[in-house]
């Protein structure tokens, strides 16, 4: 539920969410896990409490949210298809970047929503949020239900990102998928290619943060995408206890998101994926005991993401096979990352 206000300290996240969501008539709870027939969208600034660290959400307990130690939402406001195009254009910044997140399994709206608020925040690029929220149910034994809520929601992500790109106060497009996530998103990648001819060429970047993805099924959903493709950054780490559930799940297949790049023919199978580029991060240390979102816990990949991702550098084919940590970085002391890229 909204408060009322915030401190003065606080810091606040204004995002728009397209959701695919059901509207719940829980008490206090905007959408559940039940799927709805379409998009519906919302305007929501999320209040940040102080003297926190980098890569932590600290979650209110049930009831009204106490801003001044949690993270709270300070306003909701539904956004009609209509008004879609004119509320991303006001909360665009002049550099024209947006920022497209979708979550991952197990993932209940208003952790999707705080999650990308702290995100947001702790990376510091100057973007436009969009939180992209399909249907998961929120229940660790849901994963072939939140697996099917993922292909449910393929055509509406599709169908986001071309309303996002044809905005002509946007620029640039980077979108970031985590888990099973990455799944909907190259899905929808592979559809716009499909269907358009090409990926939207705004579209600069595809960061997949641990990826709940199949090796065989990733190489040809890039090679559907057609040439003229995005940028597309893997992470990866073979210490993610999450994809390796997902693993015995899916029959013994090994998850693109945990693979041992150690091993030289997971290496060789990554590079059939012509252009990817893959770090491997599973040297840092976080608070993450399933080490399963690094991407947002672990203040060296905060940095990275916000330094050279969001930021629109990327890697450029001269750094592959030099990168280690301390260099992507930014000269912080951790085990080398693995990086390459896979030839054209």
């Amino acid at each position: 539920m909204p408060v009322s206000v915030a401190p003065a300290d606080a810091a606040k996240v204004e995002m728009l969410v397209a959701t695919t969501r059901a509207p719940s008539d829980a008490p206090g709870v905007l959408f559940g896990g039940a799927r709805a027939d379409g998009s519906s969208f919302r305007d929501m600034v999320v209040s940040i409490p102080p003297n926190r660290e980098v890569g932590s959400i600290q979650w209110p307990s049930p009831g009204a949210a106490d801003p001044t130690r949690d993270f709270a939402l300070l306003s909701e406001t539904a956004v009609a298809p209509a008004d879609l195009s004119s509320s991303l254009a006001r909360l665009t910044p002049k550099n024209g970047r947006v920022l497209v997140y979708v979550h991952g399994f197990n993932t209940r709206f208003d952790a999707a929503v705080f999650s990308f608020a702290q995100l947001v925040h702790d990376v510091g690029a100057p973007v436009a949020p969009v939180l992209f929220s399909w249907p998961s149910g929120g229940r660790l034994t849901g994963y072939v239900y939140d697996r099917e809520s993922a292909n449910f929601s393929r055509s509406d992500l599709a169908s986001l990102l071309r309303t996002i790109a044809a905005n002509p106060k946007v620029r640039e497009v980077v979108v970031l998928a985590h888990s099973m996530g990455a799944w909907l998103a190259t899905e929808s990648f592979r559809q716009l290619a499909l269907e358009d001819g090409r990926v939207p060429a705004k579209i600069s970047n595809l960061v997949l943060a641990s990826p709940d993805l199949d090796v065989d099924v990733f190489r040809r959903q890039v090679r559907e995408m057609g040439p003229d493709r995005p940028h597309i950054t893997v992470f990866v780490s073979r210490r993610d206890r999450a994809l390796r559930l997902s693993a015995v799940i899916a029959g013994g297949i090994d998850r693109v998101g945990a693979v041992d790049l150690s091993r030289p023919e997971n290496v060789a199978a990554l590079e059939q994926a012509p252009g990817v580029v893959v770090l491997d991060l599973s040297a840092l240390e976080t608070s993450d005991r399933l080490n399963h979102s690094k991407f947002a816990t672990s203040p060296e990949a905060v940095r990275l993401l916000g330094d050279r991702l969001i930021a629109g550098q990327g890697f450029n084919r001269s750094e592959v096979g030099v990168v280690n940590a301390a260099d992507a970085i930014g000269g912080v002391a951790a085990a080398p990352i693995f990086l390459f890229a896979g030839g054209r």
